[in-house]
């Protein structure tokens, strides 16, 4: 064993254990023995610097935040390893679907096992608190409540905590950069289902919370009295109303960048090609956020990004699809800036967040890929294409062997989003990659033809525009150890500004007063020291990233986008090997059982993209028990992987 592999093992240990302890953590807090040990840690670091406010940060927080700095860590030292296919271990079993058509759509035994997991905990919290509540059954004098209506406060007191539970997990799935996520491999379009079902449980707990409290000050009559009650101790209703209004983004890039030139397709979709630094790298399938500050100053999309870092180092492209509002008028504006007959035209500025993806090349460990996309669902796929054609040449072991692509479309103007990769179908080698294509084009009806005949009809209607230039390019993300540095320093910041704010005001406070301090008094001691810790990780960032544009000027780079003759790739045979069919849809069945018998034995990683009709007559394909334990050995199995082009 390596090196570097005995050092990504180690951290990788050290994340699922901090991981780990932090749950255990969770599951100890109801109980008595939690209780007793808590009060003891309580009145023991009262008596240190940090006070009863560091022992919190550190035993609920930081383990949380460790675990992000150890997983940066883990990054930067696996970005280092070497690409092989043979480094990967295939757990079909449960990662492939397991239900396909449930309410909650398609979900994989993994996903199961995690959400059952994850309801027991709540369950649990919810039990033990409750149990200890009726143990001491000391009704609230101001109500003066009956042993029922006690008994169902307590419920809902109790359904608050397990909605604020939720809340608190709430925004894990999505940091962008949160490398426990990335680290086992979880991809970021099943990140955000998980902060949906997050979500949806916190609003259904924090909605029994409230319609049972409103119920008891209800039949009390005491609904006005109580709901703007501002007590001195214990939770604020109030504030607890007010929490719900979170900020999303408190560090958000904001890389002034420009368009370099676009090009128009005639199914209504346009490729933005956009400069950016050549040590800018990402995986396929990695997407950004993409903003136009002249359409709109607010409103951040999602993209796929179609173009490969290992291809080209000096620009990336996404393809937008003129389907909504924002959509459209930036369609518009690519359309006017074509119509002004210029050569090129005024500069059109975006700001750039990303990009974000996956830390590896997951569809590097099959020797077969079954790529299966539906409309602009093919964009994910450019990408990946372009890696394996321009890998191909550095490390021939990494490389599937065999590629399908079957592409449904409604109309036949739609096959033109494959300009990018045209040269790649001329240009394949056949002792390298054996890239196939199919096209169903579902809503026209014509004879088959092959896919170089069509493309000579379609791509004189292609149309492009260059545009002038700003020097500045996208970056990308901070680099994975200065991210743990800065995560590192945040917390120290925010440790050291909690306890000086915590000697300064609560325990002055309490030693003159001899009284329990307020809990809202606590929160805004909290909040400053979460706002200043903020505060001066962002002005780190500010004054690094303007010392590196300062010290590393450059030009952005001008390069035109190519025009629409097709040149040598209209006389290459690769072409017509490719099918085009109308009039109906792929036979998903006969496409399986084809590549099946093809694949020699060995697992085919099965992506798609699409709508949701598609995955699901994908996934079903796919399922264990259609390929499991009663099949041959030499029978394939195949592994399901599920992409989205938008969230």
């Amino acid at each position: 064993m390596t090196m570097p592999s005995t050092v990504l093992i180690t951290l990788k240990s050290v994340v699922i254990l901090l991981f780990a302890g932090w749950v255990c953590l969770w599951l100890l807090k109801p109980t008595d023995f939690w209780t007793k040990t808590w009060h003891k840690a309580e009145d023991r670091a009262d008596n240190t610097i940090f006070g009863y406010q560091g022992l919190n940060f550190a035993v609920y927080s930081f383990p949380l935040i460790a675990v992000a700095i150890f997983g940066f860590i883990y990054l930067h030292f696996h970005a280092e390893e070497p690409k092989s296919r043979s480094k990967r271990m295939s757990i079909t079993s449960l990662t492939n679907p397991f239900i396909v058509r449930g309410p909650m759509g398609i979900l994989s035994l993994c996903e199961i096992l995690v959400a059952a997991l994850f309801i027991i905990f709540l369950a649990w919290t919810v039990y033990a608190r409750v149990s200890n509540d009726f143990k001491k059954m000391t009704p609230v004098k101001s109500l003066k409540l009956n042993e029922w209506q006690y008994k169902l406060m307590r419920f809902g007191t109790r359904f608050g905590l397990v909605a604020e539970a939720c809340l608190a997990l709430l925004l894990l799935p999505i940091l962008r950069g949160m490398a426990v996520f990335r680290l086992i491999g979880l991809s970021f379009e099943a990140s955000v289902r998980y902060h949906v079902w997050l979500g949806t449980a916190m609003i259904f707990f924090a909605t029994l919370h409230g319609s049972i409290t409103l119920f008891i000050w209800g039949i009390k009559h005491q609904i006005q009295d109580e709901m703007w009650k501002w007590q001195s101790t214990g939770r604020v209703y109030l504030a607890g109303e007010i929490a719900l209004l979170r900020v999303l983004r408190i560090i958000q890039s904001r890389v002034e960048t420009c368009v370099v030139s676009a090009r128009i397709f005639p199914c209504r979709a346009i490729e933005l090609t956009l400069p950016k630094h050549p040590g800018l790298k990402y995986t396929p399938t990695s997407v950004i956020f993409l903003k136009v500050p002249s359409i709109s100053r607010l409103q951040w999309h999602l993209f796929s990004i179609t173009s490969s870092s290992t291809a080209d180092d000096e620009t990336l492209s996404v393809i937008v699809k003129g389907e909504g509002w924002w959509t459209n008028a930036l369609y518009s504006r690519i359309v006017t800036a074509v119509d002004s007959k210029t050569h090129q035209v005024k500069y059109l500025p975006v700001s750039v967040e990303g990009p974000y993806g996956p830390i590896s090349t997951d569809f590097l460990r099959y020797d077969s890929l079954l790529l299966l996309a539906g409309g602009v669902g093919i964009t994910p796929f450019l990408s990946i294409l372009q890696e394996i054609a321009s890998t191909q040449d550095r490390n021939k072991s990494a490389l599937p062997k065999k590629v399908q692509l079957i592409y449904a479309v409604k109309k036949s103007q739609d096959i033109t989003l494959l300009r990018p990769i045209l040269p790649l179908l001329a240009n394949q080698i056949e002792d390298q990659l054996h890239l196939r294509i199919k096209i169903f084009v579902t809503q026209e009806l014509k004879s088959a033809t092959n896919l170089r005949e069509l493309l000579n009809e379609l791509t004189d209607q292609i149309q492009t525009v260059n545009f002038e230039s700003i020097n500045c390019v996208a970056r990308g993300i901070e680099s994975f150890i200065w991210l743990a540095a800065i995560a590192l320093l945040s917390s120290i910041k925010f440790m050291i500004s909690l306890v000086s704010l915590d000697h300064a005001f609560l325990r002055s406070e309490k030693r003159a007063s001899k009284k329990k301090s307020p809990s809202w008094f606590t929160d805004i001691l909290l909040l400053c020291s979460f706002v200043i810790a903020i505060i001066s990780g962002t002005f780190i960032v500010a004054i690094t990233r303007w010392r590196k544009m300062r010290n590393d000027a450059r030009p952005v780079y001008q390069k035109p986008i190519e025009g629409t003759d097709l040149g040598s790739i209209e006389s290459s045979y690769e072409l017509e090997e490719h099918e085009v069919h109308y009039g109906r849809r792929p036979d998903f069945g006969d496409v399986f059982s084809k590549m099946a018998s093809q694949s020699g034995g060995s697992t085919v990683g099965v992506f798609v993209c699409g709508p949701e009709s598609m995955k699901q007559s994908v996934a079903q394909l796919c399922k264990p028990n259609l390929h499991g334990l009663s099949a041959k050995r030499s029978t394939p199995s195949f592994c399901f992987h599920s992409l989205n082009f938008e969230l």
